[in-house]
């Protein structure tokens, strides 16, 4: 398969996997802190990965960025917190709407970092995707609650958090990068789930694991997709969440979602298949020319 499709497929599930990430976190929040579903989310997430670790003998450990994954999962604690709690105060697909500023953002620091080109079809795409979104928000008929807050702050961490795991998936494998964060994310909000610790019932604590095996395939599918291509290529795909969330929000929440949203999912849509297209397009003429020429 062609690598920019590869890691566009890797990207798609990755909204997928968030989205229902974030079902299962509303859910176990119901009955437990943000505190203590957030420890559960990460510490049964390093479990899971463990066999992994045991069979490597450790090695995915060994990196020379070990400042740059200490950084990173130190940002990472106070982001799960706050974008986790923002769960509880706003709708699913409003969440997904606000996160929409990351594309944003995110194209435009891999241009300062990574001196990568922003091309006209990528931003034609993030443009459409931007005006499907507003088009499913209506501007103004979002309440400024602290939810919304919430959710613009995790947004704005959260794409310097994706710069920084570009940086590392330049020398470091994807599982190094994710075992560092669920190590670190694990280590240090223990020290801080001591003190708000509530016993999940058997429900809740199945819904954490949920979560946890959710986000788990959610940050290897973003990591490899970050490693195979420019990060402005992948980011229009982001609107796609959208689309999961308020399927997920109707039919787990009953957040029904009116004709705007689909309206603008078709929008998102477009804007999604154009890369898709010039991709597959691009894909042709490069098999085209490898061909040998007939003499």
């Amino acid at each position: 398969m062609n690598k920019k499709l590869l890691a566009i497929l890797l990207f798609v599930t990755a909204t997928f996997f968030g989205s229902l990430m974030g079902v299962f976190m509303r859910l176990a929040q119901s009955d437990i802190n943000v505190f203590t579903a957030s420890f559960l989310r990460f510490g049964i997430g390093f479990v899971i990965i463990l066999p992994y670790l045991f069979y490597s003998k450790f090695n995915v450990y060994k990196t020379n960025n070990i400042k740059l994954h200490f950084i990173r999962g130190i940002i990472n604690v106070p982001t799960m917190y706050v974008g986790f709690a923002a769960l509880m105060f706003i709708p699913l697909e409003q969440i997904q709407a606000l996160h929409f500023i990351v594309p944003l953002i995110v194209t435009f620091l891999a241009v300062f970092f990574f001196k990568e080109k922003i091309r006209f079809v990528r931003i034609t795409a993030l443009i459409i995707g931007l005006l499907g979104m507003l088009v499913m928000l209506r501007p103004g008929m979002i309440e400024m609650n602290i939810g919304v807050y919430m959710v613009l702050f995790t947004s704005i961490v959260w794409s310097f958090i994706i710069i920084i795991t570009k940086f590392l998936s330049k020398n470091d494998s994807p599982i190094t990068i994710l075992t560092y964060q669920y190590s670190l994310v694990t280590f240090f909000s223990f020290f801080i789930v001591i003190f708000f610790w509530e016993t999940p019932s058997s429900i809740i604590f199945l819904y954490t694991f949920l979560a946890a095996l959710s986000g788990t395939i959610l940050h290897i599918a973003l990591i490899y997709s970050y490693k195979l291509v420019d990060l402005t290529l992948t980011q229009p795909f982001t609107f796609l969440s959208l689309i999961w969330a308020s399927l997920f929000g109707y039919n787990v929440f009953g957040e029904e979602p009116d004709i705007f949203t689909w309206l603008g999912a078709i929008i998102i849509f477009s804007g999604v298949l154009i890369i898709f297209y010039r991709e597959s397009y691009l894909k042709k003429d490069i098999s085209k020319e490898s061909l040998p020429m007939k003499s």
